[in-house]
């Protein structure tokens, strides 16, 4: 398990340094499901199965959704089908493709060595986490939604176009 462990925590650095470098909005938010689902199987591996679960439903499900619903409302300009084509270029998606290739077989032999994977001492329920959550950590979450909430209106903002500019412009 230690292997697994150790590969997935390589595989979420080099996604998330790929986050930060990469140039293009989308080629960014792939590394980023990348990394996320390979923090997900570092928690897998550590026998933390409801918090894995949580990862991906959550954060590279939901919350790359938004994301991704923010990119998209951002205006690209007169050059945007020109650079959607560059997108969609095969050399584009080897990086992502073969970091994922890497999770899955991981996956693959998580799920094959069935119940030996647990390290951890105890199983926490979801009854516990919703607890912790919502008992001590309820500023700390109720916080975190404000901050989304906030970058939510943040995008916005960002990516909508005023009528005036749109008179003057011509719809462009």
């Amino acid at each position: 398990m230690a292997v697994v462990f150790y590969l997935s925590a390589a595989v979420a650095i080099v996604a998330t340094l790929l986050v930060i470098t990469e140039q293009h909005a989308v080629h960014a938010l792939l590394y980023l499901i990348v990394s996320l689902l390979a923090v997900a199987l570092v928690f897998l591996a550590l026998g933390a199965t409801f918090v894995a679960a949580l990862e991906v439903i959550i954060y590279a499900g939901a919350i790359m959704v938004l994301f991704l619903f923010a990119v998209m409302t951002l205006t690209l300009g007169p050059g945007a089908m020109e650079q959607e084509s560059q997108w969609l270029r095969v050399n584009n998606w080897l990086g992502p493709v073969a970091l994922a290739l890497i999770l899955f077989f991981e996956l693959v032999y998580v799920l094959g060595a069935g119940a030996g994977l647990q390290t951890g001492t105890t199983a926490v329920e979801p009854r516990l986490v919703s607890l912790a959550l919502f008992g001590p950590y309820i500023l700390a979450v109720e916080l975190a939604s404000f901050l989304l909430l906030a970058g939510l209106v943040g995008a916005y903002h960002l990516g909508r176009r005023d009528e005036d500019e749109e008179q003057e412009t011509g719809g462009l």
